[in-house]
């Protein structure tokens, strides 16, 4: 039995169980998006694609499952580059579907097809940045080439990949038997793991150091591994630090948890990590922002301090640092064997109270610095006041998602995250415009947990038109605007370093509260400081899309550590970001 691959498609995707797909319409693909007016899985219609790939995004983070993009060719697949790339550099997966030019046109250039190196080759835009980019040539393929990349996005390390079909091969009709003949197929693969042999080594030699520290990246929470994580540092009470993306694996309230690292990290915090002889760090790359530009001094000491590392990715060990101690392994089944394993070595576990005093007093030192700001009455408001209140005001399982600037930097540094897996941030890709889309997503996945977007005005100010799908299927996401009326932190670099703010102030943000309420969604513009916290209890209490634009002073997020973007800015200076109010 024969029947249109577009109307197989929507089927393939309800068996293996998706529930939404983000995009927007085409000439390419409404031969698909016809098929899923009757299907179960729900379209999520944006008016950006850029707009549906940060969603779809948000929306895999939280449900912890690969989401699924429909697509256009040309300017529908480069305005969703942004997103896509992002979700790579973040290791998220994400299935890219695009309509392509129809196979008999190749060679012709026929409407919106790139073409001015090679034809039908538009798929190759995203080479650079998905873990694969099919181009579909022969309809027979398409259901075995949907499989694998269902699987090589979720393997490994997870990323996106793109699947681009001719627009006639949506339309054609092939035999039943090569979609059905998919179902036999495994759709979990067993992930590597340690061995007992190799755990006793590790946790024999972070016993034997004098100061050892785990470093924990966003590799943690994309194995869902934060549980066990928790339970190996409680055991032997090891300290733990943590890159931006690894912010929340071990949830900030534990009395073992020192902060985050690098240039927006603190001195303590660096400097626990710079004199520690063991570091043990599990998924992450070491980026250069966690790093301090990877220079000795201020944040990580290597070769003097020992490396041991473990990934899912064999390439990511030693990419920055020798490592002594290398495996590659689900993070999730690592930590697994070694809690069984270092309950057979040290059957009590240890206690450090000594450590954690320390860190406590660091902590509550840290807060106090900042005292003076969070209870400062002055407006625009401090940036401090305003993520007090939201940390004060939020339940503990709120999910929170940021953008770029303070909503990231300075959440980073001192905003608790009091349940793993519950804030998600631009990472590798620093994309701005992210925060606010991705909300959307999450609360999609997420349908009965708060969900919070802290965004500037730059960021949200990238793609407004999120309000209309915020409003058209009620989606009760809260936006705080951080509204500074700048690019803050790049006109802090600019003015700090070559005293102008050219191209990075605005010289009047626009009324986002206004704009909102043209979209359909509520729109509230803060007057004072006072107002700020009733007006988001308000907005929590209401259980619909609400936008809260709050003015806010451009002061930079403190910095201890380093960036060597400064040093080419300003040699032989120790100067980073000043204020612009």
């Amino acid at each position: 039995m024969k029947e249109l691959i577009s109307r197989q498609l929507v089927k393939y995707l309800e068996n293996r169980g998706v529930e939404h797909i983000f995009g927007l319409c085409g000439h390419t693909n409404i031969a698909v998006l016809s098929e899923l007016e009757n299907s179960s899985i729900k379209f999520i219609n944006v008016r950006h694609e850029q707009i549906a790939t940060h969603a779809a995004d948000g929306y895999a983070r939280a449900k912890k499952e690969t989401a699924v993009v429909l697509s256009h060719l040309g300017p529908g697949l480069t305005n969703a580059a942004t997103g896509v790339a992002n979700a790579a550099l973040d290791c998220i997966p994400m299935v890219v579907i695009a309509g392509d030019v129809p196979s008999h046109y190749y060679g012709k250039h026929p409407h919106q097809e790139v073409n001015l190196h090679a034809d039908a080759t538009q798929y190759e835009i995203y080479r650079p940045f998905v873990k694969r980019a099919w181009r579909v040539d022969s309809d027979h393929l398409f259901p075995e080439i949907l499989e694998k990349a269902f699987q090589l996005a979720e393997s490994g390390t997870p990323g996106p990949v793109l699947v681009s079909v001719p627009m006639d091969i949506f339309s054609k009709e092939i035999d039943v038997e090569l979609f059905e003949r998919q179902k036999h197929h495994t759709k979990t693969i067993q992930k590597p793991s340690i061995d007992d042999e190799t755990a006793e080594r590790i946790i024999n030699t972070l016993l034997e150091a004098k100061n050892p520290v785990v470093y924990a990246g966003g590799g943690v929470l994309l194995a869902d591994a934060a549980e066990e994580l928790a339970e190996f540092v409680n055991h032997f009470d090891f300290p733990v630090a943590h890159s931006l993306m690894g912010k929340g694996a071990v949830a900030d309230d534990n009395p073992l948890v020192l902060g985050m690292t690098g240039f927006w990290g603190t001195a303590f915090i660096n400097e626990k990590c710079r004199e520690a002889d063991y570091i043990f760090g599990l998924g992450t790359r070491f980026a250069e922002a966690d790093s301090s530009s990877w220079e000795n001094e201020y944040t990580f000491d290597f070769p003097k301090t020992k490396l041991i590392q473990i990934d899912i990715e064999a390439s990511e060990i030693g990419r920055n640092y020798p490592v002594e101690i290398g495996a590659v392994a689900d993070l999730k089944q690592a930590l697994t064997v070694l809690n069984r394993v270092a309950k057979k070595i040290v059957p009590e576990g240890r206690d450090n109270e000594v450590l954690k005093q320390e860190i406590a007093a660091n902590k509550t030192a840290f807060k106090n610095s900042n005292k003076e700001y969070i209870e400062d009455n002055c407006f625009p408001m401090q940036p401090q006041r305003i993520l007090a209140e939201v940390r004060e005001v939020l339940p503990r399982d709120a999910y929170i998602t940021t953008d770029v600037g303070w909503n990231k930097n300075g959440v980073g540094q001192q905003f608790d995250i009091l349940e793993p897996g519950t804030i998600f941030t631009p990472g590798g890709f620093a994309t701005m415009g992210f925060g606010a889309p991705a909300a959307l997503g999450v609360k999609i996945a997420q349908p009965e947990r708060v969900v919070v977007s802290l965004v500037g005005d730059g960021g949200f100010g990238q793609n407004p038109a999120l309000l209309a799908t915020a409003a058209e299927e009620n989606i009760p996401v809260i936006w705080i605007i951080m509204n500074n009326s700048a690019f803050g932190t790049i006109a802090g670099l600019q003015k700090a370093h070559f005293d102008t703010t050219l191209g990075t102030l605005f010289e009047e943000s626009p009324d986002f509260a206004a704009i909102s309420r043209a979209y359909g969604v509520e729109g509230i513009k803060i007057e004072k400081a006072e107002e700020f916290k009733p007006a988001l209890e308000q907005a929590i209490a209401a259980n619909k899309p609400v936008v809260i634009d709050v003015a806010m002073l451009n002061n930079p997020v403190p910095t201890a550590g380093h960036w060597n973007i400064m040093d080419i800015y300003s040699p032989d200076k120790k100067v980073h970001h000043v204020a612009t109010n």
